[in-house]
């Protein structure tokens, strides 16, 4: 059953009345180094309501939580090597479900279970991060704004996940790869073009991905697209913006294409503004098996 567009931009609006009531307090700290430019960071959380988004302090990574220190478990690991600094911090909770306990609370799970678990993640504005972020059930808010971010990762197993650049800060580095999977959950990429990024990878199995390109594409992309059983949306930017679709397609699936599309060759096409050497080209690779993909003008 797919699901309205609409509600996948609702979820950071869950988060903020999810967490009103909570009392949260700060749980771990990795503190700045003057000498390190990068942090590749991977942080992942099985279940719970986690925000992430720029902080105002010197620290490479802060965490605060409406958790006791001995609810849960976590893992942590920290490395420097030169300018880079790698960290490694894990969340889950004490007792990790199954595969099969897992879907059945990510269905039927009440929202007293969802908010049981809060986490809020305050990332430096001064340096630069690769970020790998794995979300097991539950929701997500991960505003990028005023975060500059070099490559990022964002898997959801049966969370919800909103993403993007809420405050509509672009990102001050280039960026090279902007991948999202989605396994049985939903993620929503908003202001995708804030992100400067050259490829955009998406996975879709079972799940539902929007992906917002409704801004102004300064610079050439590629968009890469596979979807099993799943969902996966696509708001385009205004016709003034160069594009081009490629899709490998089966019997099973549906492919919708907006008016503005054309035929251009064998399973491609292309739109009215388009040009090979436009420094601006937004190029879809797209495949699909059992699954949706669908186009939608703004």
């Amino acid at each position: 059953m797919q699901r309205n567009v609409i509600s996948f931009l609702v979820i950071g609006l869950l988060l903020g009345v999810s967490s009103a009531h909570a009392q949260v307090k700060k749980q771990f700290s990795v503190e700045g180094d003057a000498n390190v430019e990068q942090i590749n960071l991977k942080f992942a959380v099985n279940s719970g309501i986690c925000s992430i988004k720029a902080g105002d302090g010197d620290e490479s990574v802060t965490v605060y939580s409406n958790q006791d220190y001995d609810n849960y478990n976590h893992s942590f690991n920290k490395s420097i090597s030169g300018k880079v600094a790698t960290i490694d911090l894990s969340l889950e909770d004490k007792v990790n479900p199954g595969i099969s306990q897992s879907i059945s609370r990510s269905v039927f799970g009440s929202k007293k279970d969802i908010e049981s678990n809060l986490w809020r993640v305050y990332l430096n504005r001064n340096k630069i991060y690769t970020l790998d972020l794995v979300y097991g059930l539950g929701q997500a808010d991960i505003d990028l704004s005023g975060v500059a971010v070099r490559n990022l990762k964002v898997h959801t197993g049966s969370a919800d996940i909103n993403v993007g650049y809420f405050s509509e800060l672009e990102n001050s580095v280039q960026m090279d790869t902007f991948y999202v999977k989605v396994d049985m959950g939903t993620i929503a990429v908003k202001q995708l073009n804030h992100a400067n990024s050259k490829f955009v990878k998406a996975d879709v199995g079972f799940g539902d991905l929007l992906l917002d390109m409704t801004g102004k594409n300064s610079t050439s992309s590629s968009v890469h697209g596979s979807v099993g059983a799943g969902n996966l949306y696509i708001l385009l930017p205004n016709e003034q913006t160069p594009m081009i679709v490629r899709v490998h397609d089966s019997w099973l699936c549906q492919v919708k294409l907006s008016k503005s599309f054309k035929p251009y060759g064998k399973n491609t096409f292309v739109n009215e503004a388009f040009s090979e050497d436009a420094e601006n080209l937004i190029s879809f690779f797209l495949d699909v098996s059992m699954g949706n993909i669908i186009f939608k003008e703004r």
